[in-house]
C-alpha cells in the first residue's frame, strides 16, 4: 500500500493509485473466480437522466456515454482494479454504452463523488492570477520533493497547466488540468501524466469529477471533458443560486483553494500516490480534496 503525507497551502492533490488486471484476468467475489465476461454481465450501465441522491444532483448522460451507478463503480474499482472499498464513490462516467469498456486498455473514466463541506464562495474567481499560482505551486513542489523522496516516493515536477483553470460564473463550474512529471531519486523519468479535475458548485458543497485516463489517450480526454462538464447539474433547490446565507453552511475556502492543491509530501495529512495498471498500460487518477475534507482510504499498488 502506498502511504505518504502532503501538506498543501490551500488544498490537497490526491493521486489515487489504482491497479487493474488485464482483460483476460478474473475478478474474485465470494470465493468464486469470475471470468471477465461474468463480471461485466453484472454491471448496469445507465443512460439518459441519472439521479445522484447522495448529492441531490442529476447527470444528463450524453449520447455515446454511460454511467455506472455507485455499487457497480465501486465493484469496478475494488474487484476489477484491485482497490480498497470506497463508499464515497457515487458512480463512474464512461465514454461508451458497453460495460466491457471498463476492461479496455484504451479507455478512460470519470469517477464522481460529492464533497458536502458547504457553499464555496466564488468571490475570488475573477481576482485569481493563475500564472502566479502556478509559479507558487511549482516552487512548493520543488521544495517539498525531498520529503517525498525520503519516504521512497517519486519526486514530482509541475510542468505547467495542461489546461488553464476555467470558471464559468453562470453555470458555477470549474475545470483545469496540470501537466505532471514524476522522477526517481536519481533524477530519471518515472512517468508523465495529466491531472484533470472538474468541480460543479452547489448550495451545500460540490460535485467532484476526476478523470482516470491512459497516458496515450490524454488528448481525447481533454477533448471530451467539456461534454462531461455539461452533464452534471444540481437539482432545483440545491443549486448554487439557492444558497441561503442565514441557514446554509459556508465552506472555509474559495475557488483558489479548489485549484491550488499542494503536491509535495510533509507530515500531517494522508495522500494517495501511484499508478494504475490495466493490461500493462499506465493510468493515473488525480483529483483535489479541499483543505478540511476527509481524505478517505489509501489506494494500494499491485504488480501487473
Amino acid at each position: 500500500m502506498f502511504r505518504t503525507t502532503f501538506l498543501p497551502a490551500l488544498g490537497l492533490l490526491a493521486a489515487f493509485a489504482l491497479t487493474a488486471p488485464s482483460p483476460a484476468a478474473a475478478a474474485e467475489a465470494g470465493g468464486h473466480r469470475m471470468t471477465a465476461e461474468e463480471f461485466v454481465s453484472q454491471l448496469h450501465p445507465m443512460t439518459g437522466s441519472v439521479p445522484l441522491p447522495g448529492a441531490q444532483a442529476t447527470l444528463t448522460i450524453a449520447d455515446g456515454y454511460s454511467f455506472l451507478p455507485a455499487k457497480d463503480a465501486q465493484r469496478v474499482l475494488t474487484q476489477a482494479w484491485g482497490n480498497p472499498p470506497d463508499e464515497s464513490v457515487l458512480g463512474m462516467i464512461i465514454p461508451s454504452t458497453d460495460a466491457h469498456s471498463v476492461l479496455h486498455e484504451k479507455n478512460w473514466a470519470v469517477v464522481v463523488t460529492f464533497v458536502d463541506e458547504g457553499y464555496v464562495s466564488d468571490g475570488d474567481a475573477a481576482k485569481i492570477d493563475y500564472n502566479d499560482m502556478l509559479k507558487d505551486l511549482q516552487k512548493a513542489t520543488r521544495e517539498e520533493n525531498p520529503a517525498r523522496l525520503k519516504e521512497g516516493y517519486p519526486a514530482i515536477e509541475l510542468l505547467g497547466w495542461a489546461e488553464p483553470p476555467h470558471y464559468d460564473a453562470a453555470s458555477h463550474k470549474l475545470y483545469w488540468a496540470r501537466d505532471l512529471q514524476f522522477k526517481k531519486a536519481d533524477g530519471s523519468d518515472n512517468g508523465h501524466t495529466l491531472n484533470y479535475a472538474i468541480r460543479v458548485l452547489g448550495r451545500k458543497g460540490y460535485l467532484s469529477l476526476n478523470a482516470i485516463a491512459p497516458i496515450d489517450q490524454l488528448a481525447q480526454v481533454r477533448a471530451d471533458m467539456p461534454t462531461v462538464v455539461e452533464m452534471a447539474e444540481f437539482d432545483t433547490g440545491e443549486r448554487y443560486a439557492d444558497y441561503n446565507a442565514s441557514t446554509d453552511k459556508t465552506a472555509a475556502y474559495g475557488i483558489a483553494a479548489l485549484v491550488a492543491g499542494g503536491i509535495a509530501a510533509k507530515a500531517g495529512l494522508f495522500a494517495k500516490l501511484g499508478v494504475m495498471l490495466l493490461a500493462f498500460k499506465k493510468f493515473i487518477l488525480l483529483g483535489v480534496a479541499a483543505v478540511t475534507g476527509a481524505i478517505g482510504k489509501l489506494f494500494k499498488r499491485k504488480q501487473a
